[in-house]
């Protein structure tokens, strides 16, 4: 019986794809005001734009990570079927959720000595994450093992690219990336910065430029320089609430070179909460990050 694979819904994966390679999703939950909203993961149905106006307006979201009993709720019937499982989920250098996946997967390897069940780090966020829960179908298809499809996507991490832009800077120093005063000055010089996830599942900025239009360009330059294979792979773009933004991007990226998927849809709501309305992201696998 083929393994089973598990993702959280920061993976940001559309529906129809969700259901076409038989990935699992994990819901997250964030809060506004007082109400407490669970997402299952299929961003066709999450509502970007009345969620980006919410933060428009100035609505705190917090969001929480997902805890080592709902993975096991979620895994043991699974594993009580007889079958193997492989989980990747959003970066441990962003989010406690991985660190809860490992506690469950530990606790149910001593109930579940003969099942394989691992755990994938993907050291990134949003449908970089999405990225590698696709691969680890694909592997699936073409007949490798829980273990052997573990090992081979951990050797992708490391070349998994995620290059986003901002439209504010004020979710940024919110949330405590960047200081208040560099905020105010990004602003008033209208600094737009290049953010990537980095070798350690952190966000970091790797440049700073004067007006979107060439942040943007450097998110295609960062395509063009490392993607590997691009035609015969999934690339991806998520936007918060900015879909012409994103449709200008997806004909860049294809100017350069055409994916052999290219997915465009908007940003989930965990991370797009820390990065705001007008945020352009761009996923791909790539020689290195």
């Amino acid at each position: 019986m083929s393994y089973a694979i598990f993702t959280d819904s920061c993976a940001n994966l559309p529906g129809d794809l969700l259901r076409r390679l038989d990935i699992s999703v994990m819901p997250c939950s964030y809060r506004i005001g007082g109400e407490e909203i669970s997402f299952n993961g299929d961003i066709e149905h999450f509502d970007a734009k009345a969620h980006y106006d919410l933060l428009r307006a100035g609505e705190v979201i917090s969001t929480s990570l997902i805890n080592a009993d709902a993975f096991l709720a979620a895994f043991r019937p699974v594993l009580a079927q007889g079958r193997d499982l492989v989980y990747v989920g959003i970066s441990s250098g962003i989010s406690g959720t991985f660190q809860a996946a490992n506690m469950a997967v530990t606790e149910l390897k001593e109930e579940f000595p003969d099942r394989t069940i691992r755990a994938v780090d993907s050291m990134g966020a949003g449908l970089g994450t999405g990225l590698l829960a696709c691969r680890l179908a694909d592997f699936r298809k073409d007949g490798l093992d829980a273990n052997a499809a573990a090992d081979k996507l951990e050797t992708l991490v490391p070349g998994l690219c995620e290059f986003f832009t901002v439209d504010s800077l004020h979710f940024l120093r919110r949330t405590g990336r960047i200081s208040a005063a560099s905020a105010a000055i990004g602003t008033m010089l209208n600094i737009k910065p290049l953010l990537r996830g980095d070798e350690t599942g952190h966000i970091v900025s790797c440049g700073k430029y004067r007006g979107r239009k060439r942040a943007v360009e450097a998110i295609v330059q960062k395509y063009a320089e490392l993607a590997v294979d691009p035609e015969h792979s999934r690339v991806a773009i998520t936007h918060g609430d900015c879909l012409a933004d994103a449709e200008d991007l997806a004909m860049r990226v294809r100017a350069v070179a055409q994916p052999g998927e290219l997915i465009i849809c908007p940003h989930e709501p965990f991370t797009g909460s820390h990065v705001g309305p007008g945020m352009l992201a761009l996923f791909f696998l790539g020689s290195h990050r």
